[in-house]
């Protein structure tokens, strides 16, 4: 058997829907951090995104080669050998924005895919775990007190963050949950909006 057969999600026939969703949630996680990390460096191979992210090169192999045939990534160009590095995919149209904007694109719609698949199937959780705690609100903030606020869920959510890769320090009863968090501005309405939704 292959590291990428050991590393990766294979058929599932016991119907466990919590294996799923935990899986589900760990792929998000993977390629969240695999396409965060081609943004920060500009091109890598499994083996080093698997020692910058503590992950294993088969895992890495694998979600990389899924975000490529996603369309996402593209392998960049090499002097041969068996190192396969890759990159974010290189888009022809100037509109489609910087790497940056589409990574934040993707990692939306993950996340907001995930979200829905939540409020359609938390009827088969567990009865604990068949409510969320989400909220949103507006807050009259400076710049500097936005990043402020951000920090301080980053601080909250710090003690927490090496359960991934740690399983004995999860406590009884964890499990994966999605955390969140969007600050931006709210930009005024203008005529065109009102046109728009004519």
């Amino acid at each position: 058997m292959t590291e990428d057969e050991l590393n990766t999600p294979g058929d599932r026939t016991s119907g466990d829907r919590t294996s799923d969703t935990g899986e589900e949630l760990r792929t998000h996680e993977v390629r969240t951090a695999l396409l965060e990390l081609l943004a920060e460096v500009g091109t890598v191979t499994a083996t080093e995104a698997a020692s910058r992210l503590g992950y294993s090169s088969g895992l890495c192999s694998f979600h990389l080669r899924q975000l490529a045939r996603h369309g996402y990534i593209e392998e960049a160009p090499h002097s041969g050998g068996r190192a396969r590095p890759w990159r974010l995919k290189r888009s022809a149209p100037a509109s489609e924005g910087p790497a940056q904007e589409q990574f934040g694109d993707l990692a939306r719609g993950l996340e907001d895919e995930s979200w829905q698949r939540w409020l359609t199937q938390r009827d088969q959780a567990p009865s604990p775990w068949r409510h969320d705690e989400a909220f949103s609100a507006v807050a009259y903030l400076t710049p500097e007190e936005m990043s402020r606020v951000a920090d301080a869920i980053r601080r909250t959510l710090a003690p927490y963050q090496d359960r991934e890769h740690r399983p004995l320090a999860r406590p009884d009863g964890a499990r994966p949950v999605a955390l969140i968090s969007r600050l931006f501005p709210l930009l005024p309405h203008t005529a065109d909006d009102d046109v728009d939704q004519d």
